[in-house]
């Protein structure tokens, strides 16, 4: 067979599942002459709808699939189906690829899922004028061309059979096709209703996408901030893994020294019994440093009390002395002054001590000591004779004795550490001295 440069979509389907009344061929000639083309003229019926692999094809008579066809032509989509005169096609084959015998051929519409929608009736290739040639045979061809005259007129009978069926199976058809029209009818208006309903999901579907969107954008930049996070707690984790590493090896040591300290235990429970018995002299000895420590209170208090009083006497004291101070200052002053008038007076009676009628005693002869440079004696000078007496350096050190004693009355002394305590801290005391007996 004759191919083209791209072969046709064909399938295996048989004869019984052909439709062949949905293309009609027109014109077809009971024989067309060779070497010239020929023109393939066909009508699409109402219902049937041509596609774009669809192709018609030269087949031999007695073909049972669709795989047998000699050469084959695409079909020509109309532009419009609607017109009448769309309905209405043609194909040109060449002539170079039509058959060469004289055998009898068909055309035949196959769509392009390999499906016959419609076939011709059988024609031949063969000269106009063949018919007035006296042909000379012999009796063998004429038996066999007689034989092959039953063959195609058993072909032919088959062929009317099928055609029959055809045509009642293509009345089932149009009903059924008629029926789907109506369902089709039907499926229209549902399919608009669901393409409203489409519209509307998908503009719904418009504003959830924008909605997801702005949460994606959030939700990225919050994946961002967790990464950092991730990352921060991924080297929080590994400081802590060594942290732990640490720990564990620190656990090893305390339970090593948990080991150790058991053992201590076990020697400081048995030197517990001993410390008990120390602690019950110690709290006699307490008791008795309790008792102490009362009658060392009304010894302080009664110290306190003198050293308040001494206090007193000693303030009294300094203020009648800051008195006397001054007033010596004062006389000192006057002293001065009366020297200064004595001299100038006799140096203005041209006087001289030595030539004086008497001698003035001195302040070593006793007495009321006297200056020499006055005439008739210092009348301020000589002993002063205060209304009491200072007390001297023996009293400042029986101060400090005191004070001495106070400060111990005040203060708590521990008997074996000799740690020192203020009076005010007598439970701190107390306890310390209790940490000595364990």
């Amino acid at each position: 067979m004759e191919k083209t440069i791209e072969d046709p979509p064909t399938s295996a389907v048989l004869l019984d599942h052909c439709h062949f009344s949905q293309v009609i061929f027109n014109s077809v000639e009971k024989f067309y002459i060779p070497g010239g083309d020929v023109t393939c003229r066909y009508t699409f019926t109402q219902h049937f709808i041509p596609r774009q692999k669809d192709w018609i094809g030269i087949f031999r008579v007695g073909w049972k699939t669709v795989r047998e066809y000699y050469t084959f032509m695409w079909v020509t989509l109309p532009i419009d189906l609607n017109n009448k005169s769309a309905k209405q096609q043609e194909v040109q084959f060449k002539a170079y690829y039509l058959p060469k015998d004289d055998e009898y051929y068909q055309f035949c519409y196959v769509d392009q899922d390999g499906v016959v929608r419609g076939a011709s009736i059988p024609f031949q290739f063969r000269p106009e004028n063949e018919e007035d040639i006296l042909v000379v045979t012999t009796q063998g061809e004429v038996e066999e061309i007689e034989q092959h005259n039953k063959e195609l007129c058993k072909e032919n009978q088959e062929l009317k059979d099928s055609c029959v069926s055809l045509q009642k199976q293509n009345s089932d058809m149009q009903a059924e096709l008629q029926k789907k029209q109506e369902e089709l009818e039907t499926l229209q208006s549902i399919n608009k209703k669901l393409e409203l309903k489409v519209k509307e999901q998908k503009d719904y579907w418009e504003t959830e996408l924008l909605q997801l969107k702005e949460q994606n954008q959030k939700m990225s930049s919050e994946n961002e901030k967790m990464g950092i996070r991730v990352d921060q707690l991924q080297a929080q984790l590994s400081t802590q893994e060594k942290e732990m590493e640490k720990l564990v090896q620190g656990d090893q040591d305390k339970t090593e020294q948990l080991e150790h300290l058991k053992k201590e235990n076990g020697h400081l429970f048995l030197s517990l019994t001993e410390q008990r018995k120390d602690q019950k002299k110690l709290e006699q000895t307490v008791e008795e440093m309790k008792q102490n420590e009362t009658t060392a209170m009304k010894k302080q208090q009664e110290l306190m009390d003198e050293n308040f009083d001494l206090s007193r006497r000693l303030s009294e004291k300094k203020m009648i002395c800051n008195a006397l101070q001054r007033e010596k200052e004062r006389l000192e002053g006057e002293n001065d002054l009366l020297k200064r008038e004595n001299s100038r007076l006799l140096s203005y009676m041209g006087l001289d001590f030595n030539s004086l009628p008497y001698q003035v005693p001195t302040s070593d002869e006793g007495g009321a000591g006297q200056n020499p440079g006055l005439v008739y004696g210092n009348p301020y000078s000589g002993k002063t004779t205060f209304p009491f007496q200072l007390e001297g350096p023996s009293d400042g050190i029986c101060d400090h004795t005191l004070e001495q004693q106070q400060m111990q009355a005040l203060c708590l002394n521990c008997p074996i550490c000799d740690k020192i305590f203020p009076a005010t801290e007598k439970q701190i005391f107390e306890d310390h001295v209790f940490c000595h007996s364990l």
